[in-house]
Parts: structure tokens; C-alpha cells; sequence
């Protein structure tokens, strides 16, 4: 296993998912699909989603997996999705 830490490159996420937060009625969005350096990745699972406050401003983190290797990708703003770092299968 070797994890990669990114000069976080700017993604597309061309697809994403609504679930309810178990207990509540609010739909949160995860992302489904991205592009990244022109290749499709299609997550298969999504694991934690983390809220990060910085000064006044909220940025959300998710993890997700492709079914191989593991993704890292923050939003900030409505739609400005950058790669943080990947992990992947040996």
C-alpha cells in the first residue's frame, strides 16, 4: 500500500449521490464520479465525510474508493473539489 499526498489538483465531479443522514430527513450530496488528468474514476464506496471549520469559512472532506484505491477530496465553496491524496492498493 502506498499513499500519494497531492500539490491538490483541482477535480470534476461529474456525478454525485444523495443519502439521508441516518436520523434526520436532510439529504447530504457525495460525490459518484470524477475526472482527474482526463480518466474517469467511479467511486463505488463512500466512507466518512468530515466538516472542517477554517476561520469563517466550512469545508467538507470526503473519502471514497473506487473498489481499488482510496480518494481524499475537499469542497470548498459550492464547487470547488480538489484531490488531497489517494491511497492505493498494493
Amino acid at each position: 500500500m502506498s499513499i500519494t499526498i497531492f500539490d491538490e489538483p483541482e477535480v470534476q465531479i461529474t456525478s454525485v449521490i444523495f443519502r439521508a443522514t441516518p436520523g434526520e430527513t436532510r439529504l447530504e450530496s457525495y460525490p459518484k464520479r470524477m475526472v482527474l488528468d482526463g480518466r474517469e474514476v467511479n467511486f463505488v464506496e463512500q466512507g466518512m465525510r468530515y466538516l472542517v471549520q477554517k476561520g469563517q469559512d466550512l469545508i467538507k472532506l470526503f473519502d471514497v474508493s473506487d473498489g481499488q484505491n482510496d480518494y481524499r477530496l475537499r469542497l470548498e465553496g459550492s464547487n470547488r473539489w480538489t484531490l488531497v491524496g489517494t491511497k492505493v492498493a498494493a
